[in-house]
């Protein structure tokens, strides 16, 4: 068969072309090599996936340029479809050509197109109830796929619609072959099919589990279970998941006598069953008084739960501001909770304001489908692989309202068609491929008379049925301005409603733009805000100056200078007028208030209006610095790291001691209820450049995130603080929030500049000086305890030791106990696993000194080593038990950093006893590794993993694992663990006969230890 350039074929050569892998062109039996420019091939590739569909330019510039589609002109593109226009002409001769009718695009007889030939194969084996035959139909299919749609083009956008639906459309045909081959005796070729897509597909959960269960009906038991073991390993090593119940339920079809561990390492004989996969339910509360939009919620209904196609049912309700998006979209998802038994989740993307980022919604989304803190992973693609996990096979609604535009919605889409989404927006979404719009209008005349009636009173409308016609018509039959002029009603029972009518006449300058875009929208809020009381007019300009997602009353009282009861009166006031939304209780029990974006914008406007701008930053002075004063007690309350509180000088504003007490009364719960809004408030102290107060709000939340495992919030407050402290010179803040920093990008972050212990290192250098010249000896301890674990990571333990002898004297000088039981501990760690009966006594004073703190934080760490020197000692039973009581107060704290060391360190007890609770132990502590991001634990895990295969003569998982580990000492910096791991590999390579690998481990670990200075 010859392969050549297109210069011309004959014209009696049919030319067909093949999208279902690489991109294939043949004239008659000639290959016909593809058009050399990627986006020649790209663009010839999407209008064959089209089948005649026209492209538009916009969206052929984002399906082929993709991340480069902003630089694109329209220009380049149709430079770009000139040329495959003359490329075509040559190849076909003059037989294909592109044209254009409302977009680009190719016409190629449906027999000379793969993809064509697959969906009709496809088509027919639906169209059969026969097994035989159908699965015939299925193979034939699927014969004719070679890989994933256009493979091996870099920019091609492959999660719009148009190669989605390819991807999904195989994927259906290969889980219909798997469900009809055993009937078919089909089983082999099945096998052969649906292992290759899962090989293309490595966390698709059912299609593992049609695979496990083809396997096992082929008479293939132990390569099913292997499927399974390595698909458990994948989920949990790379995004941090138990396998789902689908799954897992494939899997018990083929155990006979054997059974998973279920449990945690604690008593012998112990085990804590699993936790479910929780059902989100995140609706907000429908509205009593929905009135009309009947035909637009049958709509929407059917759009998303009508039958299910072969992509997500996608649905966007756009329309201005005030027109009722949010509550016709609750209504109908309130209506659809039967047919989504999956949960319903709902986030507020903003649009209207700052709009959330989708790596945040995500965050929401994820820790609703049962993932704890530290399960999220750090990146958008991660977050949105995962969260297209975990949603997969399951029929859940996801409600997504206020969207801003395409880019903040396109990655909190789901993969699988199962799952549904609901969209709302003042924007037309038209980016969004395949997707439902509806334009929502205002209400009909009738419809507004009817929401004022139910809001009123229908007894009350029917004395005057002329002037509610006319208050509706006067409010342009907006959902939210009828709404509005009702609850003045309502509010004043009093009044006519000819009398509200007058009143709005005498403000026709304002209501005439109520049908126009925005305007609508304030002059709405004018009819509320103006009739208000001067002090709660106040209020209500005051709270809108806010960043924070919602507060409590308390907030409000300091914003106004006012006591809490003063506060109250302005908040009921304000609901009444709708111009305030009460959410509900928080965590701890104290009502929360929000305003809708556009209120807020609108309150916004008003004061800069009306108040002076130091009126302004003295309010938001006041909340501010009552979140802090609350903040800073809270935190000391908590039982995170025993870092010195080191504080600023930004001015608080205490609260009453009867309100400090109630809302502090449990720390941790005042934290989970006001962290939204602390996070917020530290941000726009940053915003209006208050460094002292933008510092010391982010440094009060470190020992909160770092026991829930809010590392994102712990790390990008304090960068955002950070920069503002260097920019004006804040030295304390700089140290402060740098010592913090340190913290939490060692240990519990992989976006590393280089060895992890090194930076941390010279981080702690930077923070000795700054502390030094700051006159602040608690802070140089700190420093210097940061610094010695550097350098014992270094293997330089003399040094270490050193250091952290002195910054044991200067903390018993300075009073500060958490400082020296922490230096103690460092002390004791310079000696190393191969000195722990050294180690013992420093720890054991530490455990003392830190038992005077009531940190149980801090005597839970110090237990952990202790146990660990124990049982490395030789003292097993001691250490054991020491080791599980560190493990359960890590559990009563839900603090997984905590627990991960002290699994670790049973496992190897377990492992030196001939333990069979070694292996699922030190399973657990992986798993909890890699959601957590610990890459030391993860390092040391994988270690003792390889270890214990090594030893069962599981050689090749052995050397994978040590391999890996490996790889994560080196970003880690640590020396010694690195030196042992690579001789403990070097073994692993001599199991393998693989002796020159193993020779070149031992050298580099011979090396390494050869290099460390001696104590």
């Amino acid at each position: 068969m010859a392969t050549r350039t297109p210069t011309g074929p004959s014209p009696a050569a049919r030319v067909t072309f093949q999208v279902l892998g690489r991109l294939s062109i043949r004239a008659g039996q000639d290959v016909v090599k593809p058009p050399r420019s990627q986006i020649l091939q790209g663009l010839l590739g999407v209008l064959l996936l089209a089948q005649g569909e026209p492209l538009r330019t916009e969206r052929l510039t984002r399906l082929v340029w993709a991340d480069r589609a902003e630089m694109t002109s329209r220009e380049a593109v149709h430079v770009a479809m000139s040329r495959l226009r003359k490329w075509l002409k040559q190849v076909g001769g003059g037989e294909l050509s592109i044209d254009y009718q409302d977009g680009y695009r190719l016409l190629v007889p449906a027999p000379d197109l793969d993809l064509h030939r697959f969906r009709a194969l496809a088509g027919r084996a639906r169209a059969v109830e026969d097994p035989e035959s159908r699965s015939s139909f299925l193979l034939s299919a699927l014969e004719l796929r070679r890989g994933p749609a256009l493979a091996g083009l870099e920019y091609l956008d492959r999660d719009d619609i148009l190669v989605r639906s390819v991807a999904q459309d195989v994927r259906e045909a290969v889980m219909s072959l798997a469900s009809i081959a055993p009937r078919a005796e089909r089983i082999e070729p099945a096998i052969r099919a649906v292992r290759t897509l899962a090989e293309e597909l490595p966390f698709d959960e059912p299609l593992h589990a049609a695979l496990i269960d083809l396997l096992a009906a082929g008479g293939q038991p132990a390569t099913a279970l292997d499927t399974y073991r390595r698909l458990s390993e994948r989920l949990t090593d790379e995004l941090g998941v138990e396998p789902s119940r689908q799954v897992q339920e494939a899997h018990l079809r083929i155990l006979t006598h054997t059974r998973p561990f279920d449990g945690t390492p604690g008593e012998a004989g112990e085990a804590v069953p699993a936790v479910p996969v929780p059902t989100p339910a995140q609706l907000p509360p429908g509205i009593p008084d929905f009135t009309g939009r009947a035909d637009e919620a049958a709509r929407i209904a059917d759009s998303l739960a009508g039958p299910a196609g072969r992509s997500v049912a996608v649905t966007t309700v756009a329309g201005m501001g005030g027109i009722g998006k949010t509550t016709l979209a609750v209504h109908v998802a309130h209506m659809l909770t039967a047919a989504f038994p999956g949960g319903q989740l709902y986030a507020d993307l903003h649009g209207d304001g700052v709009p959330a980022e989708p790596a945040e919604v995500l965050d929401r989304f994820l820790r609703a489908l049962g993932m704890t803190g530290a399960g999220v992973p750090p990146s958008l693609a991660e977050r949105t692989a995962l969260f297209r996990s975990r949603v997969a096979g399951r029929k859940v609604l996801i409600v997504l309202d206020g969207a801003a535009n395409e880019e903040q919605v396109r990655p909190l889409l789901p993969g699988a068609p199962d799952a549904a989404v609901l969209i709302t927006s003042r924007n037309r979404l038209t980016g969004l491929e395949g997707a439902t719009l509806l334009d929502l209008e205002v209400l009909y005349p009738q419809q507004a008379v009817e929401l004022l009636a139910r809001v009123v009173g229908s007894a009350r409308v029917a004395t005057e049925p002329h002037s509610a016609v006319e208050i509706a018509r006067l409010c342009g039959h907006v959902p939210l301005a009828v709404r509005i002029a009702a609850g003045r009603l309502v509010g004043r029972p009093d009044w006519t409603l000819a009398y509200l009518a007058d009143m709005l006449r005498d403000e026709r300058g304002r209501l005439d733009e109520l049908a126009v875009g925005d305007l609508a929208v304030r002059a709405s809020f004018e009819l509320s805000y103006r009739p208000l009381p001067a002090a709660t007019q106040r209020a209500f300009r005051i709270i809108g100056l806010l960043d924070a997602p919602d507060v409590a009353a308390w907030t409000v009282a300091a914003l106004l200078g006012v006591p809490l009861n003063e506060a109250r009166p302005h908040l009921e006031t304000l609901i009444d007028a709708q111009l305030v939304n009460v959410v509900g209780p928080d965590a701890t029990g104290e009502l929360r208030y929000r305003m809708h974006e556009l209120v807020r914008l609108y309150a916004r406007t008003c004061s800069e209006a009306e108040d002076a701008p130091r009126q302004r930053t003295a309010a938001l002075g006041r909340a501010l610095g009552g979140w802090l004063w609350l903040a800073e007690r809270a935190a000391d309350l908590v039982p995170g790291p025993a870092y010195a509180a080191i504080h600023g000088d930004a001015p608080r504003r205490p609260l009453p001691p009867a309100t400090a007490a109630r809302l502090l009364a449990d720390p941790m719960l005042w934290f989970t209820a006001e962290l939204p809004a602390l996070v917020a408030a530290a941000r726009q102290a940053c915003d209006l450049r208050m460094d002292e107060l933008a510092w010391d709000l982010a440094a009060c939340l470190e020992k909160y995130c770092d026991v829930r495992g809010m590392y994102d919030d712990w790390r990008q407050t304090h960068e955002r603080a950070l920069r503002l402290c260097r920019a004006t010179k804040n030295k304390r803040g700089e140290a402060v929030l740098l010592r913090g920093l340190v913290e939490v990008t060692t240990w519990t972050s992989p976006e590393q500049t280089g060895p992890a212990m090194v930076t941390m290192r010279e981080t702690a250098e930077r923070v000795l000086r700054l502390f030094t010249e700051l006159d602040e000896p608690r802070g140089r301890v700190d420093a210097l305890t940061a610094i010695g674990w550097g350098r014992v990571a270094e293997g330089a333990a003399g040094d270490a030791f050193a250091v952290a002898d002195e910054a044991a004297r200067l903390a018993e000088d300075a009073g500060y106990p958490g400082g020296h039981a922490r230096a103690l501990q460092l002390k004791a760690v310079t000696y190393g696993e191969g000195g722990a009966e050294h180690a013992i006594p420093y720890l054991e004073e530490a455990l003392q000194v830190a038992g005077r703190l009531g940190n149980r934080r801090l005597e839970a760490t110090i237990v952990q080593f202790l146990g660990a020197a124990r049982a490395l000692a030789g003292d097993v039973v001691t250490g054991e038990r020491l080791l599980n009581r560190s493990i359960s107060v890590a559990r009563e704290l839900d603090d997984r950093y905590l627990e991960t060391f002290s699994l670790i360190y049973l496992a190897k007890l377990f492992a030196a006893l001939g333990d069979e609770r070694a292996r699922p132990t030190v399973e657990l502590a992986l798993t909890y590794s890699h959601a957590g991001n610990f890459g030391h634990h993860l390092a040391e895990s994988l270690a003792l993993l390889g270890e214990l295969n090594l030893a069962a003569g599981d050689v090749p998982s052995a050397v994978a694992c040590l391999e890996r580990s490996v790889r994560v000492w080196r970003t880690r910096g640590w020396v010694g663990f690195l030196a042992r791991t690579l001789h403990t590999l070097a073994d692993a390579y001599e199991a393998a006969a693989d002796h020159d690998r193993a020779r070149a481990a031992r050298a580099e670990a011979d090396g390494l230890t050869n290099s460390q200075p001696t104590r």
